[in-house]
């Protein structure tokens, strides 16, 4: 029995995903979980060996409406993205050279803060032919469906039943 071109679109769109997330959780990272008062600051290093996509994740468990004012900065200390977190979860994206990065994060309300922060690389280079792997298997699932929808019929009563 020979699988159905909407299966193989499926396991492909499947594999792809479990590739893309096996080596998003191979990158480089760092975890801190710390406290910051009124008007403090905090700040992460982390060495990126090349050139790729980094990342920052900050997740407030005790969120108050009050948010923290994020930097990345690349080794001779020139911002490369910055950020004001007012949200409970946030992730941001910045480009990268080689060299020591620093993430700076300052508390901007009056209230002692929670943080849990990740700080790495996404391997976002190493990411091309599993996403091409899920974006084919992805158009399989969409081509396959549109055939199987074309040709159904609904069945219609007839008009003149007496």
């Amino acid at each position: 029995m020979r699988p159905s071109f909407l299966k193989i679109g499926i396991g492909l769109t499947i594999i792809g995903i479990v590739w893309l997330s096996f080596i998003f959780n191979e990158g480089d990272k760092i975890w801190e979980e710390f406290s910051l008062t009124s008007k403090d600051s905090f700040e992460i290093q982390m060495d990126f060996k090349g050139s790729d996509i980094g990342y920052y994740k900050v997740f407030m468990p005790n969120f108050s409406g009050k948010g923290v004012f994020i930097q990345v900065l690349d080794q001779n200390r020139n911002v490369i993205s910055d950020n004001i977190v007012e949200t409970k979860l946030s992730v941001g994206y910045f480009d990268f050279e080689e060299g020591l990065h620093v993430l700076k994060i300052s508390n901007l309300s009056e209230d002692k803060m929670d943080l849990e922060v990740e700080f790495g690389t996404t391997n976002g280079k190493e990411m091309v032919i599993p996403g091409i792997v899920t974006l084919i298997g992805g158009l399989m699932v969409v081509f396959a469906s549109y055939i199987k929808l074309r040709d159904y019929r609904i069945a219609q009563p007839d008009e003149n039943i007496s």
